[in-house]
C-alpha cells in the first residue's frame, strides 16, 4: 500500500519505530550545541519579509550576505544563474527558482527539509512545486510579517528549543551574547562557542592579517607562538565568563608533530615574514597551539569538537566571486587517525585530555574514530570521547544510519549526545525531528528483529537520552 508523503509516521517504518518516536521522542527539547545564525539577529527578534530571506538569503545585519549553500548547490545543479542564485534577483524569482529544483531533488534530504518546513511553520502540507509557488510565497510572507510564532525567537520558542551554541570567532566582542543574557524572560540559553580556525590555519590566506587582530583583542602585539597559546587562553577566559561551554575547529585533518618551542616559533617568525612553510613547520606550531588549546579547554570543562576531513573553495574563479561557505566544498580523504591517536594519548598522559567529540566529512572514517576514541574513554562523564553526528554531506537518512549503526557496532550507542543542525537558517531545527524519527527507526527495526527486549524503560531511556538528556549532562547545562 502506497503511503502518503510526509505523514504523521514519515520516515517509521515499523511500529517499534512508531512508538519510540510519537511517545519518546517527538516532544523532547532540543539541544543545538553547534550551528551558525547570528546571535544579533535573536537579540533583535529579526523578522522577515518572505521566505526567500530565511531560504536563499539576504543581507544579515551586519551588512554580510546570508545564505544556505545547501539550497544554492540544488539550484546550480538545476542550471539556475549564479544572479538568482546568490545574486540580486528579485527574491520571488529566486524563490519560484528554488522550487523548480526542489521538485527534481528527488532522493535529497533538501526535499524532506524544506516541504518539512513549510508544514511544521506554516502549515502547508502540499509540496513546494512552481506551480504552487505563488500561494505559497503569498501565505509565507505574510506569516512571516505577522505571525509572533515567526520571528526569530518565535521560531526558536515553538521548535522547543532550549539552547543554541552560535559558532564566534575569539576576537568577537559577544556583545550580542551580552545583551541577550539580560533578557530574563527570553525562555531558551543562547551561549557562544570558541572558533579558533584563524589562529591555526599559520598556512591559509589572511592568518598575518588575523594575528594582527588577536593581539589587538588582547591589548598586546604577539611576537611567538606561546604569545598566540596565551592570547587565545585569554580569549577563553573571556567566552567562558560569557557562558561558553564548548569549542569547535574546523580544520583540514587532525595533525599532530611534537616540536620545540624554538621550532614553533621558528615556524611563526617566517609566515609573519611572508615566507612559504613546509608542512612539518606548519604541523610544529599548530600542534603547539592545539594542544595549548586542548588543555585550556579541559581546565575549564569546554568541549572541543572537531570537524575535519573537507576540501573547501574548489572552485577557485567563484570563491573569488563569492567568497569561502557559498557552496563550492567537497568531502576530503583523510589519513590523519594516527595523528588523532597520538594526540589524545599525549593530552591523556597528564590528565589533560577534555570532552571531545569528532566529526568527519568521510563516512569511510567512522569506524576508525570510534575505535580511536573507545581508548581514551574515562570516568568524567559517559560517553566523555564522541562519534559526532552525521555532518554536512553526511546528514543525509543514509549518513545518519551509517553513524549510528557505527556507534552501535564499536561505541555505546545509549551516551550519543545526538543531533545539531549546523545551520545558517532559524527554521531548520526540523533537522532534529528528522534524525529523531530515522533514529527510533533503526533502533525500532533492531527490537523488530530481536536484536534488542522490547523493554520500554531501557528503549526510553536510550531515545530519549539521545535526544537530549546526553547532551544536557554532557555539556554541563542542567536544564530542567
Amino acid at each position: 500500500m502506497k503511503k502518503a508523503f510526509m505523514d504523521k509516521d514519515f520516515m517509521l517504518k515499523n511500529e517499534t519505530a512508531k512508538h519510540l518516536f510519537h511517545d519518546f521522542a517527538e516532544d523532547m527539547p532540543i539541544i543545538d550545541y553547534h550551528c551558525h545564525i547570528p546571535p544579533r539577529e535573536i537579540y533583535e527578534d529579526r523578522r522577515y519579509n518572505n521566505i526567500a530571506e530565511v531560504w536563499l538569503g539576504g543581507r544579515s545585519a551586519d551588512g554580510t550576505y546570508f545564505g544556505d549553500h545547501y539550497k544554492w548547490r540544488v539550484m546550480r545543479s538545476a542550471g539556475i544563474p549564479e544572479n538568482v542564485v546568490t545574486g540580486d534577483a528579485d527574491p520571488y524569482e529566486k524563490f519560484v527558482a528554488f522550487a523548480g529544483a526542489l521538485e527534481l531533488a528527488i532522493g535529497n534530504p533538501m526535499y524532506h527539509w524544506s516541504n518539512y518546513e513549510l508544514k511544521k511553520y506554516f502549515g502547508i502540507n502540499e509540496p513546494l512545486t512552481v506551480d504552487n509557488a505563488r500561494e505559497i510565497w503569498d501565505k509565507t510572507s505574510d506569516m512571516l510579517q505577522h505571525d509572533p510564532n515567526l520571528s526569530v525567537r518565535g521560531i526558536i520558542r515553538q521548535s522547543n528549543v532550549k539552547y543554541v551554541g552560535t559558532t564566534d570567532d575569539p576576537i568577537d566582542t559577544l556583545e550580542w551574547h551580552e545583551k541577550l543574557a539580560e533578557i530574563k524572560d527570553l525562555g531558551f540559553m543562547v551561549r557562544p562557542s570558541f572558533r579558533p580556525d584563524k589562529a591555526i590555519n599559520i598556512t591559509k590566506a589572511g592568518w598575518k592579517d588575523y594575528i594582527g587582530k588577536l593581539g589587538a583583542s588582547v591589548g598586546r602585539e604577539l611576537t611567538s607562538a606561546q604569545d598566540v597559546c596565551d592570547a587565545l587562553n585569554e580569549r577563553i577566559d573571556f567566552f567562558k565568563a560569557h557562558g561558553c561551554v564548548a569549542s569547535d575547529h574546523g580544520i583540514d585533518y587532525i595533525m599532530f608533530r611534537e616540536g620545540t618551542d624554538e621550532q614553533a616559533d621558528a615556524a611563526f617568525k617566517k609566515a609573519m615574514a611572508g615566507e612559504k612553510l613546509t608542512v612539518e613547520e606548519a604541523e610544529i606550531f599548530q600542534t603547539k597551539v592545539l594542544v595549548s588549546l586542548a588543555k585550556k579547554y579541559h581546565k575549564e570543562n569546554i568541549v572541543m569538537e572537531i570537524h575535519y576531513s573537507c576540501t573547501r573553495d574548489n572552485n577557485k574563479r567563484m570563491f573569488r566571486i563569492e567568497g569561502p561557505d557559498t557552496g563550492f566544498d567537497m568531502i576530503a580523504k583523510s589519513t590523519c587517525g594516527d595523528q588523532m591517536a597520538q594526540l589524545f594519548s599525549h593530552l591523556d598522559e597528564t590528565n589533560e585530555l577534555p570532552k571531545t567529540i569528532v566529526f568527519s566529512l568521510d563516512h569511510n572514517d567512522f569506524n576508525q574514530i570510534t575505535t580511536c576514541l573507545g581508548c581514551f574513554q574515562s570516568d568524567e562523564v559517559p560517553g566523555k570521547m564522541q562519534l559526532g553526528a552525521a555532518w554536512w554531506f553526511l546528514d543525509t537518512r543514509d549518513g545518519m544510519e551509517e553513524q549510528l549503526r557505527a556507534l552501535g557496532n564499536l561505541g555505546l550507542l545509549g551516551t550519543f549526545v545526538g543531533m545539531l543542525t549546523d545551520s545558517r537558517s532559524f527554521l531548520s531545527y526540523t533537522r532534529h525531528d528528522y534524525f529523531r524519527r530515522i533514529m527510533c527507526n533503526v533502533i525500532g527495526q533492531w527490537v523488530e528483529d530481536g536484536e534488542y527486549p522490547d523493554h520500554d524503560a531501557s528503549l526510553k531511556k536510550i531515545v530519549q537520552g539521545i535526544c537530549f538528556n546526553n547532551a544536557n549532562r554532557y555539556f554541563g547545562l542542567n536544564i530542567q
